[in-house]
């Protein structure tokens, strides 16, 4: 019987079950067939491709995923919107945001932080908050979540006496932000507009650490301007009033929407912005303050709660999240001073946390 490529391929196959080695199979294979065998790189290719037949580990959902909860949620999708798509519909249900996890270092500079500013400001109630101008960024959407022609902008708020929004600068033909484009275009205009209201009075300039923010050049540029920089704090979006206020917002108002272009997109925010009353800025303010505060309590406030379980006399066992709170170095010292065992923490798992699952029945109950 004359072998051909399918019956060498099948033993070839059978000796790649057998866990034979490539030498070890091409010695087998020429030992039956003699010059007839297949070449040393055609068992290497084989062998290759036999490899590929095998499951990895796969991506996606489980399928404990296929639930009727998640079944009922994508129908009630489609039935608003007959013409939404699969990525539309992954973004809606399953997009979270995972925090980042801060160093000690980062959490002790967001606490001296707060207490200079609050200190600064009076925690909010001196004249001088009128001097604060927040800038940040955001995409704007032609339609979100899954359009891809946007728009980026820098939207900053606070003037002298009045609370509200400063300018717009759209970035045009999908552009990044870059040093040279925020000291040469965006910061000029934004600096410009603010002199028309206050042309002698301080500025007082807030922002993340984005690397355009803290370049060289714009430290320069905003001393020359006579602009004074807050300091900046990594991975705080909960201490940005763009982040936690701004942003959400006007986004939640634009969400759904179609437009034509980047163009009236733009527009559309812009609108949306200048048609937010001033005591919703001032609001956010007021709010900015209260969470500099809060971020410097926080770390008080378990213990007390831990101190009445220890003074209770039962045997209780600490769980907790990941949170900056519950893993910065006071609220651990404690426990271990104390002898509190603390079950180990599991990062960005709220179905694992029974109050988090108390609370969301909680929520569709009420």
């Amino acid at each position: 019987m004359e072998l051909n490529r399918e019956h060498f391929c099948a033993i070839i196959y059978y000796n790649f079950q057998s866990q034979l080695s490539q030498q070890e199979c091409l010695a087998e294979l020429l030992s039956v067939s003699g010059n007839e065998a297949p070449q040393q790189s055609t068992i290497s290719r084989w062998y290759g491709q036999f490899k590929r037949l095998s499951d990895g580990p796969r991506v996606g959902a489980p399928k404990t995923a296929v639930i009727q909860e998640n079944v009922d949620a994508v129908r009630k999708l489609i039935i608003e919107d007959r013409h939404v798509t699969y990525r539309e519909i992954e973004a809606q249900l399953v997009s979270r945001w995972i925090p980042h996890l801060l160093t000690e270092e980062q959490k002790a500079a967001r606490v001296n932080w707060g207490q200079k500013t609050l200190d600064r400001f009076n925690s909010g109630n001196s004249k001088n908050v009128y001097s604060i101008v927040s800038g940040d960024e955001s995409w704007i959407y032609c339609y979100e979540p899954e359009n891809k022609r946007q728009s980026a902008v820098w939207v900053f708020q606070g003037e002298e006496h009045d609370a509200g929004h400063i300018a717009t600068i759209p970035l045009h033909e999908q552009i990044t932000v870059t040093v040279d484009w925020y000291t040469t275009i965006c910061l000029p205009k934004v600096i410009t507009e603010l002199r028309k209201i206050n042309p002698e009075g301080r500025i007082i300039f807030d922002q993340d650490n984005a690397s355009p923010h803290t370049a060289q050049k714009t430290r320069q540029y905003l001393t020359k301007e006579n602009v004074e920089l807050l300091d900046n704090l990594p991975y705080s979006p909960d201490l940005s009033p763009n982040d936690f206020f701004t942003f959400p917002k006007i986004n939640n108002t634009q969400r759904g929407q179609r437009f034509q272009s980047p163009e009236e997109a733009v527009d559309a925010f812009k609108n949306a912005v200048l048609d937010l009353p001033e005591n919703e800025w001032n609001k956010c303010f007021e709010n900015w303050f209260e969470r500099m505060q809060m971020c410097i309590n926080i770390q008080e406030s378990l213990l007390p709660v831990m101190e009445e379980c220890l003074t209770s006399g039962q045997e209780f066992v600490f769980q907790q999240d990941g949170a900056a709170c519950h893993t910065s170095k006071k609220p651990i010292k404690w426990m271990e001073e104390n002898n509190v065992p603390l079950l180990k923490l599991v990062s960005s798992s709220p179905d694992l946390s029974p109050i988090k699952t108390l609370w969301h029945e909680m929520k569709k109950k009420y």
